[in-house]
């Protein structure tokens, strides 16, 4: 189980890496306006936070042998197949919602940054 929940882990956090990544483009993009750039960060956080809420939703019923995590997983190391469902349902959804509440601490923070600058008249 452990092995699942690692391999869970290294594949969410590869795919929200190219999301962050791609957020810092557009900040970056923006950062001759620092609010903008800050609320296009916050937007774009909420709407990561929201689609990895959607998987976290979709993880329940998704055929377990179609995700990324069951295809890294050693065949060894595989739970049999009357379990195979329900535990890779539930470590992906499990993992699916830890990083959805960081994309939501993330998207937090920026929007009190982007109320800072507003506060200060930037």
């Amino acid at each position: 189980m452990e092995e699942m929940r690692r391999i869970a882990f290294e594949t969410v956090l590869r795919a929200c890496g190219f999301a962050s990544l791609a957020i810092f483009c557009v900040m970056i993009g923006l950062s001759f306006l620092p609010r903008s750039a800050f609320q296009a960060g916050g937007f774009l956080s909420l709407i990561m936070t929201l689609v990895l809420l959607l998987k976290a939703e979709e993880a329940r019923t998704k055929d377990h042998r179609r995700t990324e995590m069951w295809l890294y997983l050693p065949k060894d190391r595989r739970p049999p197949q009357s379990h195979a469902q329900e535990a890779v349902s539930t470590v992906m959804r499990e993992t699916y919602l830890v990083f959805a509440y960081w994309s939501a601490l993330v998207s937090i923070v920026m929007w009190i940054v982007v109320i800072g600058f507003s506060v200060l008249g930037l």
